[in-house]
């Protein structure tokens, strides 16, 4: 059982919140267990307190290095929950894709409205996490393997961000490049965790993905967990985070169309010529009707190897395992412009390739 388990087991507990007919929230049940700080950000976060609903049943996020999937669902007088008015089906896993979990907590909703029974939904989900998969007759078939971990990759709009922003997406470009701090901004939840998907299709060298925080709040657990990473990227739909300097870099703010550098992060921003080609690289794509969007991704992914295969020209010395390191002497004896060279260095720190 637990070779079988270890193979695809990303799964870590499932819980049901209720919302009766008294308007009282109810947490229903749980499995196996979950932390105080994950039952008070799930009971923000699912939209049954009646002032916070949502108008997307599917919603997710990060915190404390998991992830969790919230699916809610009304319920109607044709179903086996006498005095339920809503409930929220919330999962932790420790890999995002939101496809995979969508479809997951569709079928154990369903299982949920059609017996009213936690042990029914619990048979399915203990199915998925020793087996792989869960069979139902009317609610459909769940297995893991139909959800490859990268194809959530493939929900993109690489080239909409860019004629957004135009010449300027090189700012996001290099914000992730960098590795700093990023912010999203808009008031809408479905546009946020729409566009937020987006991001790591710029890196495509990296796992980026593994730094998103699709959808964060300003509460306290959120912000202490945001600022206990080095960068990432992260989504909010309250306005007061345009002030909120110290916790970004750069703030996106996709309603007004507009990027904002914090004072502290210009300098290290400093836009070069090989930045202005990339700029007008990344808009003829967008405009290119006949590429699509996965070329899109692979022609700026070229674009980011060529920087990075220039950055290990640059390397004199290599660490013990054979890693190429620039050093800071070498790179200022090759008398670049000046902020070329801050570009290059920045860029060797951000690759973890910078002998100080």
């Amino acid at each position: 059982m637990k070779g079988a388990m270890a193979e695809h087991v990303t799964l870590l507990s499932c819980s049901v919140i209720e919302r009766d007919s008294n308007g009282d929230i109810l947490w229903t049940w749980i499995y196996p267990s979950i932390t105080t700080e994950q039952r008070s950000l799930l009971t923000r976060k699912c939209g049954l307190d009646g002032d916070h609903s949502w108008p997307q049943p599917f919603l997710y996020g990060r915190f404390r290095n998991a992830w969790y999937y919230i699916n809610s669902t009304e319920v109607f007088e044709s179903d086996n929950l006498p005095r339920v008015k809503q409930f929220a089906l919330a999962l932790w896993a420790k890999d995002f894709n939101p496809e995979k979990y969508e479809t997951f907590c569709r079928i154990l909703s369903k299982t949920f409205c059609k017996t009213g029974s936690p042990p029914a939904m619990m048979q399915l989900y203990l199915s998925v996490l020793t087996r792989g998969s869960c069979m139902t007759k009317e609610n459909g078939t769940f297995i893991v393997k139909d959800f490859e971990p990268n194809k959530h990759l493939v929900n993109t709009n690489v080239k909409e961000l860019i004629k957004t922003f135009g010449l300027e997406t090189i700012l996001i470009y290099t914000a992730l490049l960098l590795k700093k701090r990023i912010i999203v901004y808009h008031h809408s939840i479905e546009i946020l965790l729409k566009s937020l998907r987006t991001f790591p299709a710029l890196m495509w060298h990296r796992k980026t993905w593994d730094l998103l925080f699709p959808w964060i709040d300003l509460h306290p657990d959120e912000i202490i967990d945001l600022k206990s990473n080095q960068y990432y990227v992260a989504g909010c739909r309250d306005a007061g985070v345009c002030s909120r300097k110290d916790i970004y870099d750069i703030l996106i703010n996709l309603p007004a169309k507009e990027i904002n550098i914090a004072p502290h992060a210009k300098e290290s921003m400093v836009m070069t010529k090989t930045h202005k080609e990339i700029a007008l690289f990344m808009m003829q794509l967008s405009e290119n009707t006949s590429i699509s969007e996965q070329q899109v991704v692979r022609e700026i992914a070229g674009k980011t190897g060529d920087l990075l295969a220039h950055l290990k020209s640059l390397a004199t010395v290599s660490t013990s395992d054979g890693k190429p390191m620039v050093c800071i002497e070498t790179l200022r004896e090759k008398n670049l412009p000046p902020a070329l060279e801050n570009f290059l260095f920045n860029l060797a720190i951000a690759e973890n390739m910078m002998m100080l």
